[in-house]
C-alpha cells in the first residue's frame, strides 16, 4: 500500500537525485566535468531549402498566387507549397515545370539557387575565403 494520501499528487523526479552526504567525513560536492559553453555552428543550407526560397521569391516578385503557378506548372498547390517551404525534394521534371511556370528555365532556377548557396557560404565564413574550394563559384551537380 502507498503511504501517500489519496488526493495528493506523487512527484517522480526525472533526474536521479544525488546521494545523500556520507557520515563520518566531510561532505564533498559531486564531481562534475567542466562545461564550456559552445555555440552551435551555423547549419549548412539544404538544396531543397535554397530552391524553395528561390521559387517563393520569384513567385512573390511576380505577385502571383500559389494556385496560379501550380496550375500553370500542372502540379498540385499543396505540393508547390511544400517545395517552397523546403519540405519536399522535387524531381528535375517538377523543378523544370515550376521554373517554366515562373518564366524561368531550369538553368536559371539552379543558378539562382547556387547564388543563394554562395551567399550563405560567404556569410558563414565571415566574407573571407578560407577553404581551398572557396575560390570556385561554379555549381557542380552529380547524378
Amino acid at each position: 500500500m502507498s503511504n501517500h494520501a489519496p488526493n495528493e499528487a506523487r512527484v517522480i523526479p526525472l533526474r536521479p537525485q544525488t546521494a545523500p552526504p556520507r557520515t563520518g567525513g566531510p561532505a564533498r560536492p559531486p564531481e562534475q566535468p567542466e562545461r564550456t559553453p559552445r555555440t552551435p555552428a551555423p547549419r549548412e543550407p539544404l538544396w531543397r531549402d535554397l530552391v524553395g526560397d528561390v521559387l517563393r521569391r520569384e513567385r512573390l516578385a511576380q505577385e502571383r498566387t500559389l494556385k496560379d503557378v501550380a496550375e500553370s506548372a500542372r502540379i498540385s498547390m499543396p505540393y508547390l507549397s511544400e517545395l517552397e517551404r523546403g519540405r519536399k525534394e522535387a524531381s528535375s521534371e517538377v523543378l523544370a515545370a515550376a521554373a517554366q511556370a515562373l518564366g524561368l528555365g531550369l538553368a536559371d532556377l539552379l543558378s539562382l539557387a547556387q547564388d543563394e548557396l554562395t551567399r550563405h557560404a560567404r556569410l558563414r565564413s565571415g566574407r573571407g575565403r578560407t577553404s581551398p574550394t572557396a575560390q570556385y563559384d561554379g555549381l557542380c551537380l552529380a547524378a
